[in-house]
């Protein structure tokens, strides 16, 4: 039960106030810290869905439109390069002379064999006496050099290459999957926004404002975790004095659900797997593609179970249920409780609910069991998106590829590791303080 030595350590003096000023100003850099560390949470997980939709593998190496723009670029720059080399002419004019060669041989063949009309034999004849084979076979080096010569002229090149380009280029009107048109009105939409008006210039400002948030955020994180310091240093400095003992306490438990909000609502992983270059060597060219999006999700733990929650299978939903009793109802009742029995009158605070939510029901936390589970999930997915991005590369003399995980821990994750310790740390204290509650 409370004691009348408990009773008079809650009354407020000169020392109280200034511990409530203290630990207030603390409270207050907290949760401002907070509140701008949650927002650029957000501010960077929408940056990086828009760099990832510009960069979606969808639009780039997944894309049909892309593949017949690339490969007909391709072909049309080997057709405006193409020209016959003297060596060329010279195996064609062959391989003319052996076509012709066959032909004469083939229709002599066919005049000399037994004719049974009246008009064959006339003709069987009139080449016999008329046509000497030895000269025709002496004429077919200028006939294919005549034909070589006609075939490969400036004129009839420019005619051959108009006709392969227009194929091409008609074979790509007639190949499309219609991912050109949505990639340009996200990109359009997407340069817009962040006004720039290319691909390198939004790279670079996106880059840029990635870097400058997650300098930021770390910053804010450190000022954080320098408030939950200082608290635990004011304990130690006063300690002894057990008139101050309710005021820090209830403060500190302030500070506990600052903490608690901002490691529940900011992102506490980033999933982010990228393709860096893809470069693929055709016709001596080489069809690229640069840094394509594979994969990205960036979630907070409330995030995480209004997913779950949201799914249509029951046991997903189970689980997200149970993720919001332990990891968020739970703790956020244990500190109330806390808050009461060490506030409250005699009566409230000996009741026998509160002692067991206060002091009893830290098995029925599961927030230090979340920090080891998002721990061993970021350890498991890292390896195996590791190992599944390792087979997707590939260095040959035709194909070269390389890829990139970056996937990580966020700062909400190290807040709600904060909290978790601190939580720890509060419990410690109020077994502490517990017996001097004691009859």
């Amino acid at each position: 039960m409370i004691t009348e030595q408990h009773i008079a350590d809650k009354k407020f003096g000169f020392t109280n106030i200034l511990l409530i000023l203290g630990l207030g100003i603390v409270l207050f850099g907290e949760a401002w810290y907070g509140y701008h560390l949650q927002a650029l949470s957000e501010q960077q997980e929408q940056i990086k869905r828009d760099q990832s939709a510009v960069n979606s593998i969808t639009f780039g190496l997944f894309s049909i439109d892309q593949w017949s723009n690339k490969v007909g670029a391709v072909i049309n720059d080997q057709v405006s390069d193409f020209s016959v080399t003297p060596a060329q002419k010279k195996a064609m004019q062959a391989q003319v002379e052996q076509q012709l060669n066959g032909l004469v041989k083939k229709a002599l063949a066919d005049i000399n064999k037994p004719q049974k009309s009246f008009i064959g034999r006339i003709k069987k004849l009139a080449v016999n006496k008329l046509v000497d084979e030895d000269q025709i076979y002496a004429q077919v080096p200028s006939f294919a050099k005549t034909i070589v010569t006609k075939v490969t002229s400036p004129a009839n090149t420019a005619r051959i290459k108009n006709i392969v380009t227009g194929k091409v280029n008609e074979l790509q009107a007639q190949t499309y999957d219609r991912t050109e048109d949505a990639a340009a009105a996200v990109t359009a939409y997407m340069f817009h926004k962040y006004n720039v008006t290319d691909s390198t210039s939004f790279s670079r400002t996106v880059n840029s404002r990635l870097a400058t948030i997650k300098a930021l955020s770390y910053t804010y994180v450190y000022w954080m975790l320098g408030g939950v310091l200082a608290a635990l240093a004011l304990w130690l400095l006063m300690r002894r004095w057990g008139h101050l003992h309710t005021t820090f306490f209830f403060m500190s438990l302030l500070i506990a659900l600052v903490l608690l909000t901002v490691g529940i609502s900011s992102s506490i992983i980033n999933v982010d797997a990228q393709l860096q270059t893809f470069t693929l060597t055709v016709a001596g060219q080489n069809i690229s593609f640069n840094d394509q999006s594979l994969f990205f999700q960036s979630k907070s733990i409330m995030e995480i179970i209004q997913t779950l929650i949201g799914q249509p299978k029951a046991d997903a939903i189970m689980v997200g249920v149970l993720m919001l009793l332990f990891v968020i109802i739970t703790p956020i009742v244990r500190i109330i409780a806390k808050g009461i029995h060490i506030l409250g009158n005699r009566s409230l605070a000996e009741n026998k609910a509160i002692l067991y939510l206060a002091f009893d029901s830290a098995k029925w936390d599961m927030a230090d069991v979340m920090v080891v589970g998002i721990l061993m999930t970021y350890i498991g997915l890292n390896g195996i998106l590791r190992n599944e991005l390792k087979d997707i590369e590939f260095h040959t003399s035709s194909l070269n590829s390389t890829t990139a995980n970056y996937t990580s821990l966020e700062p909400g994750y190290i807040i709600f590791v904060a909290y978790v310790v601190f939580s720890i740390v509060l419990a410690a204290i109020l077994n502490r303080l517990r017996p001097r509650d004691k009859s």
